[in-house]
């Protein structure tokens, strides 16, 4: 997207509509004339415009909050039928490919840009940034609990736990214990009271970073329940891309990072095969990985959209082997689940 989960901004500074890493991933994306590609995070549009620069290529735009896909209703115009958008969770995508009319049920490259946009940023009412109050919500779509029934319902315990494991806070004990303590004098429904409860609560507050960031870059993620997303997203790019098709990612936050890197390093390479079983035959790689190493922005790119700095981008490209039919749970770090948080509580 054009704001990352991982950026030093992510929930306090200015945003801007700057797609990151465009040109890398258009070029790794290898788009070809007449080809049908997936924009599995469609946000403001940035990287579906690029596709649609090759003569005949068509796009499937996919994104879950409705706002995205209603202010995409000017490009449908302009692309002539070459771009749908679907308002759907990118983990469906290889079933909403096999709904398209046409019966085009297979994709020549898919790319996911990872994190929250600019757009949801920008808009207070949406919850997502403390630089602006507005109401404690940060979701991504229209349903579901709320960050702030979150911070009402959770335990202490699992109010750590998400905030450490995925804020990669330090003090997180100290802010889950701050949260519990000040939801017993007043509910905490405002992105300003968050910030405030979690600065007074977080040593170092003249850190590069306002000290509340970490906190709502782990609650965002936990609402969303973005990393499982991201792992039967990849799963499902895996049953939906053609042969030879392109598969690129565009990650800002290390434990994103980490679930593409491992899924398509498994995805790579074969299970060692084992003298005692001789008669399994190992399936084969799925993919082949084009960058071994993460791609990452140059200081020109930096200098002019600082977002970007956290930003890696890993390619690879499908083999003609079968999908694999083995799941992506051990791709993910234990957390609370958030069911089981929101029933019978008051």
């Amino acid at each position: 997207m054009t704001a990352g989960s991982g950026s030093d901004a992510v929930a306090g500074g200015p945003v801007r509509h700057i797609p990151v890493l465009a040109r890398l991933a258009i070029d790794w994306l290898a788009v070809k004339p007449g080809g049908l590609y997936v924009d599995a995070t469609f946000g403001s549009g940035g990287y579906t415009r690029a596709i649609l620069q090759t003569a005949g290529a068509r796009v499937i735009g996919i994104d879950r909050d409705h706002t995205a896909v209603a202010q995409g209703a000017p490009l449908i115009e302009q692309a002539q039928g070459q771009l749908q958008l679907v308002e759907d969770r990118f983990s469906n995508l290889d079933a909403i490919l096999e709904s398209i009319p046409s019966g085009a049920n297979r994709a020549d490259g898919i790319v996911f840009d990872l994190g929250v946009s600019s757009m949801q940023l920008d808009e207070a009412m949406r919850g997502f940034s403390f630089r602006l109050d507005g109401p404690l919500d940060m979701r991504m779509g229209s349903r579901g609990p709320s960050a702030a029934d979150v911070v009402a319902r959770a335990e202490e315990r699992e109010l750590a736990a998400i905030i450490a494991r995925l804020g990669e806070e330090k003090h997180a004990r100290a802010v889950a214990r701050a949260i519990v303590r000040a939801r017993t004098k007043r509910n905490i429904d405002s992105t300003r009271a968050l910030a405030e409860i979690v600065a007074a609560a977080v040593p170092g507050r003249h850190a590069a970073i306002h000290p509340a960031t970490r906190t709502f870059q782990a609650l965002r993620i936990f609402v969303n329940d973005e990393l499982s997303e991201l792992a039967l997203g990849l799963a499902a790019a895996e049953r939906a891309l053609e042969p030879l098709g392109r598969l690129v990612v565009v990650a800002f936050h290390s434990l994103e990072d980490r679930i593409v890197k491992t899924f398509l390093a498994e995805r790579s390479r074969g299970p060692a095969g084992s003298r005692h079983r001789p008669e399994i035959a190992a399936p084969r790689p799925t993919f082949r990985v084009l960058t071994p190493r993460p791609l990452t922005p140059d200081q020109s790119e930096v200098a002019a959209n600082p977002r970007a700095r956290s930003a890696k981008l890993r390619a690879a490209e499908r083999t003609d082997a079968p999908a694999r039919a083995t799941g992506v749970e051990h791709l993910l770090p234990p957390l609370p689940q958030l069911a089981d948080m929101m029933r019978g509580r008051p």
